[in-house]
């Protein structure tokens, strides 16, 4: 059996379903019950946990030949991001006392960065869980193209979609959802040991422009991207309800700067799923 949490999200529900068509045994890590009902009509297990909580998370990864870990996401982080460390913590001592046989991770291209920015979160992630007593791997992966999903209502009103990605012709990473799912899934049925790392990207790198094109096909109209200029970002972010917009900020000047990159550790793999399939899906 193999524990799987977010489940109720995309990458989570990803992992989950490619384990269940493995006909493998999945146990759904959720919040509460209402969670778990769609997983249990599966055939899943179902364990009930919230993130920091040791005693039942330590349950819920008992027993099991290996766990995925997914942290909650957080677009606005306090300085020094002491929720992602209340929370590392929190799953570090439940793995240890659960003692599962594997542990993978959902990573984040760019998480070995030093320079100050969002993903750094994921790299302390990394510093804590890589102290794990187990075999441990941490699943580093591009942009997901389903990001894509908030373009679609302007790009359908206005005819245009605005780009924090920059220059519109720079190819960017990217990888689909169900792919970082499969993959995971894949890792979690392999043997290694001490900690290794594995870099997923999409099929090709994709840029700006070219999902602009995408637009056009998927919509069956004209749509062109804009850059959304640097010196107006902090404003448009807090007027968007952000406290701390200097961590997001420099995340994407890590993607258009070029020092958010895979790190090449020698375990790289490609999806098989092009943003075009993504796109149409989403649309």
């Amino acid at each position: 059996m193999f524990a799987v949490t977010g489940t109720t999200g995309q990458v989570g529900g990803a992992v989950a379903r490619a384990l269940l068509a493995a006909k493998l045994m999945v146990r759904a890590v959720v919040r509460d019950d209402a969670k778990g009902a769609p997983w249990a009509a599966h055939g899943c297990d179902i364990a009930i946990a919230e993130v920091t909580d040791v005693a039942a998370m330590t349950a819920a990864f008992s027993g099991v030949d290996g766990v995925f870990i997914l942290m909650p996401s957080n677009f606005d982080p306090e300085p020094g991001f002491p929720d992602s460390v209340r929370i590392d913590a929190a799953v570090h001592a439940a793995l240890t006392a659960a003692k599962p046989r594997k542990v993978v991770c959902l990573s984040t291209i760019g998480a070995q960065a030093t320079q100050p920015n969002l993903l750094n979160r994921l790299g302390l992630m990394e510093q804590t869980l890589g102290t794990l007593p187990m075999p441990v791997a941490f699943l580093r992966a591009g942009w997901f193209m389903e990001n894509s999903k908030w373009d679609i209502a302007p790009a359908r009103d206005t005819g245009v979609i605005s780009s924090f990605l920059q220059p519109l012709d720079k190819p960017v990473p990217m990888v689909a959802t169900t792919d970082v799912g499969a993959v995971a899934a894949e890792m979690l049925q392999e043997n290694w040991t001490g900690r290794k790392v594995v870099e997923l990207e999409g099929p090709r790198r994709i840029t700006p422009n070219e999902i602009a094109v995408s637009f056009s096909k998927a919509l069956e109209r004209p749509i062109r991207v804009e850059t959304v200029p640097r010196d107006g970002w902090e404003n448009l972010f807090r007027a968007q309800g952000m406290k701390h917009p200097t961590p997001r900020m420099r995340m994407l000047d890590g993607f258009n700067d070029g020092w958010i990159e895979f790190e090449d550790p020698g375990d790289t793999r490609k999806g098989q799923t092009e943003f075009e399939a993504v796109l149409r899906q989403l649309v």
